[in-house]
């Protein structure tokens, strides 16, 4: 049976703020995403607290609103996407940030999908892996060590 947390992990050389940086701002999301999935986001979106939706459009067409569920700045951000105007069908998305020092940082990209309800998402989640979550760590890496 396949996982249904699945974590990769990656140290960039960058500092743990100019990498929240990047993560916190959705216009951002699709340039680091591993699954092809991310279209675009509005600019102006930045996520600051627990609470805040901030939208995305998938690369087939559809919106996704995404509800900031855990959030601590500098070092943790997850939500869980919906299509907009409903209640989340039960995954989320997580990146934590571990400063190893000034200069090197220790992140941990993550989706979990123990608490998906809707059957219809179930090929989609099980296609995510840890490849593609590294996939977006190591763009992520590219985009803030250079």
């Amino acid at each position: 049976m396949t996982s249904r947390i699945v974590t990769a992990s990656r140290e960039i050389a960058a500092p743990a703020a100019k990498i929240f940086d990047v993560i916190a701002d959705p216009s951002l999301q699709p340039q680091l995403d591993g699954n092809d999935n991310l279209a675009e986001a509005t600019a102006g979106q930045r996520v600051c607290a627990v609470g805040d939706i901030f939208t995305m459009m998938l690369t087939m067409g559809s919106a996704r609103d995404n509800h900031v569920v855990e959030f601590d700045e500098g070092r943790l951000i997850a939500w869980r996407p919906s299509e907009p105007g409903k209640k989340p069908p039960g995954h989320l998305w997580r990146w934590q940030l571990e400063p190893l020092d000034a200069a090197r940082t220790l992140v941990t990209h993550t989706y979990d999908w123990t608490q998906l309800t809707d059957k219809n998402r179930l090929p989609r989640a099980q296609a995510t892996t840890e490849d593609r979550l590294q996939a977006s760590l190591d763009k992520l890496a590219e985009l803030v060590e250079s």
